[in-house]
């Protein structure tokens, strides 16, 4: 299958539409664990214009404003849009396109983006509207998850499917790579920011068992949920099996605490 950015992006939006009336309760959970770290990584500063790209249901935007930033964000889900309206409504979110940027040149000193590079068709294109609307000097930073062998959530997840499903049996369209750090590294390379720099940030996603983590990713994801939801039932309760033996070590009293991790990406945009 070849690499089609229109089919992606159909695919990415029609999964967020959908995920996004029980993303609150499914997945926001483990991506909050990030937000700090992303905050800290594009200096966020009080006073400043802040943009959150693929923000979802806005709370990194919201974040930034707590910091005192002025805050706006940007989705191209409609139902993201409204979710973050209402859970946010002193930030300004807008529906469009992280690709085709709404805004004029050099509006913002800081770009940041919460898991949605990976979400893009084209992520270097997304990442040349970033580096046009930020200020001179002014600096981006975004996150991704890692790959699975960093990312033991995903691993359980995949590994189970190997041995007891079908890997293949997603019809999700091919996306493009970006999912470790050298990736992140030659994305912000080529579209010319410099002082660039990748590293992995681990946490922890607390899940009262394996039930709750594929329920959670099959709520609020989109090509995760799309391999679950191709498995057959009798495949899935396999899985799901599976998953409570391999993820047993993680458990601290009545809950697990599942290790999670991600690609923390960081560049500036060349004083002029």
């Amino acid at each position: 299958m070849s690499f089609q950015p229109e089919a992606v992006r159909a695919f990415e939006h029609a999964g967020w539409q959908r995920a996004a009336a029980r993303y609150e309760d499914s997945f926001a959970p483990a991506t909050a664990r990030f937000i700090t770290p992303l905050l800290e990584a594009a200096k966020i500063l009080a006073g400043q214009q802040v943009l959150d790209v693929a923000c979802g249901p806005g709370h990194l935007a919201a974040a930034a404003a707590a910091r005192g930033a002025v805050a706006h964000g940007l989705d191209f889900s409609a139902a993201m849009v409204g979710l973050a309206r209402k859970t946010h409504p002193d930030i300004v979110v807008m529906e469009g396109d992280a690709e085709d940027l709404p805004y004029p040149d050099s509006t913002f000193h800081a770009v940041v983006s919460s898991f949605g590079m990976h979400h893009v068709p084209r992520p270097e294109v997304a990442l040349a509207e970033c580096r046009r609307v930020l200020k001179s000097g002014a600096h981006i930073a975004f996150t991704v998850w890692a790959a699975p062998e960093e990312n033991v959530a995903w691993s359980l997840v995949f590994d189970a499917v190997a041995r007891h499903g079908n890997r293949s049996a997603s019809n999700a369209p091919l996306p493009g790579s970006l999912n470790r750090a050298d990736q992140c590294l030659s994305a912000l390379e080529a579209t010319d920011f410099v002082d660039r720099s990748a590293e992995i940030v681990r946490a922890e996603w607390l899940l009262p068992n394996a039930q709750g983590l594929v329920a959670a990713l099959s709520a609020g994801t989109v090509r995760m949920a799309a391999l679950i939801a191709a498995q057959e039932p009798s495949a899935l309760a396999a899985i799901i099996d599976d998953i409570d033996t391999q993820a047993e070590r993680f458990r601290r009293d009545d809950q697990l605490a599942v290790p999670i991790a991600a690609v923390l990406a960081r560049g500036r945009k060349a004083v002029d």
